[in-house]
């Protein structure tokens, strides 16, 4: 068993940043599946949303913010995160960040973007890479951190907690086991405070601008421990994901619709003026409706993005990234427009918390995507989730070391694999996540049905018993724990659509094409029994 003071489960923006706060009060680890730079975050184009001008302000922020949530954002959230956002940005720069500037009337200044939703420039970016260069900044401080153990390669199994060690007392997370990939081995963490920041669950859908961390692991994990979830229907679809045979998961980000980018049917013919005033910089969940019913209507199986009427050189140095991926792919966006289709993005939803990142399983705290705070409500606001990622681990860092108590001791366990083997056809492993993928991409997309749901429900059932049949029977792998991830991830994005008997947001069924404030201007919340 290792003890540590902290222990942190993933190394996005949120993770890396309490990580680097905890590390001058105590020990910590940082547990990450993959390699340290494998996140979210590093996958981030547009960049951060923050108030930053003089033409702007908290209250326009908060105004857009909570406009795009469709009445489920919680105000004192949305507040506590877009006031406390210049602060954290300052930090970020502080420790090596950087950020474009432009030249303007002789003044060297912020180079501020606009994506959709907001009423005003205040996206702070690097380039179309904004994510690479947070995570190149974090790192670089972490690496060489003393008290900081870096855990590469390893992949959180469950969370210990004190109801399942038979313990009398208030049911609280005390450690986790955690699978060393190299070795096969299960390793326990003993720590009073753990941290989940695993992101979110794009893989659950077939197509996803999600990398392939992104298992819902965080959200599975504090189910199965006996922690709130909320609002897991609320899945967000990215508008424009690159549509290409050779290229999977590549964003095309909504900064190139801030900038000027117009959408085309198949016939070159522009259509967002028939589904919102505020045509391609309207809410996410908007623009992402408006494309699926096009390609439903024509029968295409994509729309296009077009930003040639832009100069090239601009095109060329706001857009590296963009421009040369699709370069490399037979695509040049400063002569052709760009073929795009929705996927899956991100989730709004998570391990409930309150605005300290609390969750209600003492000792257990969650920020970042993982995490459901209230601030994205119903549909996030662009580039708002990189702030709360910030925002969240300064405060969970404020809150688990003010008043500390002393440390418990507790005699953990190691972990028991019982008879197990080694697993002997992976094929239905890979065979049961392309169907869970399957069915969410047909059954629980942008676009729903009481029915769809339903049979999603039932087959979901089936694979969870499929499943759990192989955890006990063979020998853990990462493979094998993500698809129990996903399976239990894909559940409860389904119990909570099936809940909730209206459209609002990200949420759309056709059994309930209109809002109910009367019934369902709350919050979907779960807990397992």
């Amino acid at each position: 068993m290792k003890e540590f003071d902290f222990v942190v489960i993933g190394s996005g923006i949120a993770g890396l940043s309490f990580a680097l706060k905890a590390a001058e009060k105590g020990s910590v680890a940082v547990v990450t599946k993959r390699g340290k730079a494998d996140s979210n975050t590093a996958w981030a184009q547009g960049g951060v949303a923050c108030v930053t001008s003089e033409e702007d302000s908290f209250e326009l922020h908060i105004h857009d913010t909570l406009a795009a949530g469709a009445g489920l954002c919680h105000e004192d959230a949305v507040r506590e995160v877009i006031t406390g956002g210049p602060d954290r940005i300052a930090e970020l720069v502080k420790l090596g960040m950087h950020f474009d500037r432009r030249e303007t009337n002789g003044e060297n200044e912020l180079d501020l973007g606009r994506e959709g939703g907001h009423s005003k420039r205040r996206i702070l970016h690097f380039q179309d890479s904004t994510g690479m260069e947070i995570e190149r900044t974090l790192l670089e401080q972490i690496s060489c951190h003393p008290r900081i153990e870096l855990m590469e390669n390893h992949m959180a199994v469950d969370f210990i907690t004190t109801g399942k060690l038979g313990y009398a007392m208030q049911n609280s997370c005390v450690g986790v086991y955690v699978l060393n990939e190299a070795t096969g081995e299960v390793e326990t963490l003993r720590s009073d405070i753990n941290v989940l920041a695993t992101g979110g669950c794009g893989k659950i859908y077939l197509y996803t601008t999600n990398p392939d961390v992104a298992t819902g692991d965080g959200v599975a994990m504090a189910w199965r421990a006996g922690a709130t979830i909320s609002n897991m229907e609320f899945i967000q679809f990215h508008p424009t994901c690159l549509f290409h045979p050779e290229v999977k998961s590549f964003l095309i980000s909504e900064a190139v619709r801030g900038e000027g980018g117009v959408l085309l049917d198949a016939r070159g013919r522009r259509f967002m003026e028939n589904h919102n005033p505020q045509r391609e910089l309207a809410p996410r969940d908007i623009v992402a409706r408006a494309i699926d019913a096009e390609m439903k209507r024509s029968g295409s199986k994509c729309v296009f993005l077009d930003i040639t009427h832009k100069p090239a050189d601009f095109v060329k140095s706001r857009f590296p990234l963009i421009y040369e991926t699709c370069l490399v792919n037979g695509i040049d966006i400063t002569k052709e427009p760009i073929p795009v289709v929705p996927a899956a993005h991100y989730q709004c939803g998570g391990v409930k918390t309150d605005l300290n990142g609390e969750t209600s399983l003492r000792g257990l705290f969650a920020i970042g995507e993982v995490a459901c705070t209230g601030l994205h409500g119903a549909n996030r606001l662009a580039s708002n989730s990189l702030l709360e990622g910030l925002v969240l681990a300064s405060a969970a860092f404020d809150k688990s070391t003010r008043n500390r108590p002393p440390r418990v001791t507790f005699d953990l366990p190691e972990w028991r694999p019982g008879q197990v083997t080694d697993v002997d056809e992976m094929v239905v492993i890979f065979h049961n996540w392309e169907e869970v993928r399957r069915l969410m991409w047909d059954y629980v997309g942008i676009v729903r049905t009481d029915k769809r749901l339903q049979r999603a429900a039932t087959r979901l059932r089936n694979l969870h018993t499929e499943v759990q049949e192989f955890y006990w029977n063979f020998k853990i792998t990462t493979d094998l724990l993500e698809l129990r991830n996903l399976v239990t991830v894909a559940s409860l994005v389904v119990d909570c659509a099936l809940s909730r008997k209206e459209s609002r947001g990200l949420h759309f069924t056709l059994d309930y094409p209109a809002r109910d404030d009367a019934k369902f201007l709350r919050d979907t919340t779960l807990r397992r029994t």
